[in-house]
């Protein structure tokens, strides 16, 4: 299974210039990646290269279905702060 782009995506376009066999491609409301495509780096780089630039948590999953850059994991707060947050309108 291949990476995928979800809705949380913002169409920064930062992932395309570093997909090493081009999966990904411009869409609305946002982002592809073409599973026939897709790699997952390996062979290229230790690490999904969409999922080390994106600047968006939640936004790619991985072969798994898992979050690729989960709540927490780019701005470095807590889940539990980030739910109480939320909970609060703030956010």
């Amino acid at each position: 299974m291949a990476y995928e782009i979800t809705a949380a995506c913002v169409n920064c376009f930062a992932c395309m210039d570093v997909c090493p066999s081009g999966a990904i491609r411009e869409a609305k409301p946002h982002f592809l990646i073409d599973a026939a495509k897709c790699t997952h780096c390996e062979g290229d780089f230790a690490d999904p290269q969409c999922a080390s630039i994106c600047p968006v948590e939640m936004a790619i999953l991985n072969e798994f279905g898992e979050a690729a850059n989960p709540l927490g994991s780019l701005t470095g707060i807590p889940v539990a702060r980030l739910q109480a947050l939320a909970a609060a309108g703030i956010i």
